[in-house]
């Protein structure tokens, strides 16, 4: 008997391996499978001013890393607290010093720009079409920052809308990149029930009709696995709204299952277990016996920074450390 609908995932074409630039952008569940990446030592990099959860926000932080334009002083606003922020960015870069939000802001914006010109793939979560305009000017913002409603408009960015932005960078600044779209499994319950429905389904048509404009973009079925794989709130974090680590889990092994390449994924046992151990506190950290492990995978981690380029610099220090002191 058969007690679940389990999700065939067709695999992807982008073969990534652990030489390649890859990056994420979107909600938070694109910073989860870059932190996944990340701890398996993947050149993974992403939402360099931290989530972004609509489809516009996304497109103009992609459009402003193609021109050499600093982000400016009168850009920033100051809450009741006396703290600036950026409407484009998350409150991690807020501050009460304008001046650090800048650099914090045009920093990241940096870190995008060197990003883009090297990544052969982009992943790209859509996590609400839900938008919150200023009223003083229109534009869509990244991050409402607690400021009164009276500030905004609330709207839905119609699949029209998504599209025609979206179509205009994968045939400009996006051209020849390998992109792979999901939406977020993440409920957004704050939109009420039904206006979360409306929203992930404005968002799965308009990756479909993206999907079949451009070859190279592709749909990785995270909403799916969730929704209708998985399909249970045992999968749910306690807010009922977030996947739990058992979800998450099973997720990436279907996410690497359908993106990473065959070598890559014949490492990646080998690699976190690691990862584990140099993160690990050793029982007994003087010992000859532990020398001699410690040894062993310095090795270990040397030849696959030879034959695999991957970075084990971190381990790498943390072990010498260990040894040598």
């Amino acid at each position: 008997m058969k007690f679940r609908t389990e999700i065939q995932c067709s695999s992807l074409p982008t073969d990534i391996g652990y030489a390649d630039r890859v990056l994420f952008f979107g909600s938070c569940f694109a910073d989860e499978m870059c932190r996944r990446m990340q701890t398996l030592k993947f050149r993974a990099d992403g939402n360099f001013s931290g989530p972004l959860f609509n489809p516009a926000s996304v497109a103009d932080a992609l459009r402003r890393a193609q021109t050499p334009a600093r982000i400016s002083a009168d850009e920033l606003r100051q809450d009741a607290d006396g703290w600036w922020f950026s409407y484009d960015a998350s409150t991690l870069l807020s501050d009460p010093d304008p001046q650090a939000v800048l650099r914090r802001c045009n920093g990241a914006l940096d870190r995008l720009r060197g990003g883009l010109s090297e990544a052969r793939v982009l992943f790209v979560t859509f996590g609400t079409a839900w938008v919150y305009r200023l009223r003083e000017s229109g534009r869509v913002v990244a991050n409402c920052h607690k400021q009164p409603q009276t500030l905004f408009d609330r709207g839905l960015l119609s699949v029209a809308q998504i599209v025609d932005e979206w179509s205009a960078l994968l045939d400009g600044p996006l051209a020849g990149r390998e992109v792979v779209f999901t939406v977020s499994p993440v409920r957004h319950l704050g939109d009420g029930m039904e206006g979360n429905s409306l929203s992930k389904a404005l968002l799965r048509v308009s990756v479909a009709e993206l999907v079949r404009r451009f070859d190279r973009v592709h749909y990785f079925p995270a909403f799916e696995i969730l929704t209708d794989d998985l399909r249970d709130y045992r999968f749910y974090a306690d807010d009922l709204c977030h996947p739990s680590p058992q979800a998450v889990d099973y997720i990436w092994e279907r996410f690497a299952a359908a993106a990473l390449s065959a070598p890559a994924r014949q490492l990646l046992p080998e690699v976190e277990q690691l990862v584990a151990q140099c993160h690990h506190r050793p029982r007994r950290p003087g010992s000859e016996a532990r020398r001699t492990s410690v040894l062993r995978m310095l090795d270990r981690m040397a030849e696959l920074e030879r034959s695999a380029g991957i970075d084990f610099s971190q381990e790498i220090a943390l072990l010498r450390g260990e040894t040598y002191r």
